[in-house]
């Protein structure tokens, strides 16, 4: 039974993986700083949209085998709402990630760094991070081999790993199960927590991932009767990732001080506490968590790009590779040296607040139409899950984009 399941575990673990980064280990590190228990219900609501979502998105691309934006192009008919829905597409999920790969680089480097301290290179002119060279590299050569099999296991591993040690972080610090499982399933609202909420949601219903698993999906299944496994590859893994990010909420819960900024805070704040070994588990997460995700930010920029222009999506073409090179290298740049390119990273958060909810309506719309998936389009329970998400998804692009312009 085992074999047989992992004979057919899919895309869903690179799913989890991208929205497993380092951006989501430093929201629920500060959630369980500030508030505790108290906003495990965030992920919860969380981890049901994104199985809702993730699942219209991988029987998309398994019944027409193509790629959410190759199908969204092919359904706007009018030439001016098409352009619009390209430019907007390729700006947040391209721009996008570039713009947040050196963060996925830096996120992975404080993992190592937590560990093996600052390994820095002098060259008279920048001062250049080692570690980021060496993840850089990392994700390069896997992407290069340009083998989805390779991809999958390699990421599949990381997600293993990453979970592990996050788990095992969460038991060390010793929980009181009642109280977790009171915060995962009854909402509160402690005071001055609408913005970790609103960010809590946010990292785990991520616009690329929709891209991302219907391109994915067809590199592994091709006939309407792997629905079936699609789905369960999906829920397995996406309750796997929201496990995960409540392991780390939980895990930041015990600390008794309100210092921590970030993932590597915690894993320094652990250690006097549970001892040196929380601190280890807690950075081989982080570290598995960063290089993941720099891994899935420039796959799901290339497939997104390949879909939109018309060019070939194979793992081997040169269009495909091209793209992702260019998202990894500016990370690795970015992050070797330090730079930060904070107006890029505003208007690609502009982006993608306005991303979400137009792919989650487009999402809807395409999975209500007969002409493009027959008897497998949506029926009355998934359209009402879908709206009731694509609700909160408007809420939460508005929430994004008046947070960017410090109107929030």
């Amino acid at each position: 039974m085992i074999k047989n399941w992992l004979k057919n575990i899919g895309p869903g673990p690179l799913v989890a993986a991208a929205f497993i980064g380092p951006g989501t280990v430093t929201m629920c590190t500060l959630a369980g700083v500030n508030f505790g228990y108290a906003l495990l219900w965030a992920l919860s609501l969380s981890i049901i949209a994104t199985i809702v979502l993730q699942e219209m998105s991988s029987r998309l691309g398994i019944i027409t085998q193509k790629g959410l934006a190759e199908t969204i192009k092919a359904e706007i008919k009018s030439p001016i709402l098409k352009g619009a829905a390209v430019f907007l597409i390729l700006s947040a999920i391209v721009v996008g990630n570039t713009a947040y790969e050196a963060g996925n680089i830096s996120g992975g480097v404080l993992g190592l760094e937590a560990v093996f301290s600052q390994q820095q290179i002098e060259t008279g002119l920048v001062s250049v991070n080692v570690f980021s060279v060496i993840i850089g590299i990392l994700a390069f050569s896997l992407l290069y081999i340009g083998n989805y099999k390779v991809i999958e296991r390699a990421l599949v591993g990381l997600v293993i790993l990453m979970s592990l040690a996050f788990f095992i972080t969460a038991i060390l610090t010793g929980p009181n199960l009642l109280e977790v499982l009171k915060g995962a399933l009854i909402p509160s609202y402690p005071e001055n927590s609408i913005l970790t909420i609103i960010g809590l949601i946010g990292t785990t219903v991520v616009p690329y991932n929709l891209f991302l698993h219907a391109s994915l999906v067809k590199e592994k299944w091709h006939h309407n009767s792997d629905l079936k496994y699609a789905r369960k590859d999906t829920i397995i893994a996406v309750v796997l990732g929201g496990l995960v990010s409540m392991s780390v909420m939980v895990s930041s819960s015990a600390i008794q001080v309100n210092d921590v900024n970030s993932a590597a805070d915690l894993a320094k704040g652990l250690e006097p506490l549970f001892g040196v070994y929380s601190k280890y588990f807690l950075a081989i997460g982080l570290f598995a968590a960063g290089i993941t995700s720099a891994i899935t930010a420039p796959l799901a920029a290339a497939y997104v790009a390949c879909g939109c222009l018309g060019w070939n999506s194979n793992l081997k073409s040169g269009y495909f590779r091209g793209i992702w090179m260019f998202v990894l290298v500016v990370g690795i740049i970015s992050s070797s040296v330090g730079i930060k390119s904070i107006e890029i990273i505003k208007f690609a958060q502009v982006a993608n607040g306005i991303l979400l909810p137009v792919v989650a309506g487009f999402l809807i719309w395409i999975m209500n139409r007969a002409s493009v998936l027959g008897n497998y389009k949506n029926n009355v329970k998934q359209n009402v899950f879908g709206i009731v998400i694509l609700s909160i998804t408007i809420f939460l692009g508005l929430k994004s984009i008046l947070k960017v312009f410090q109107v929030l």
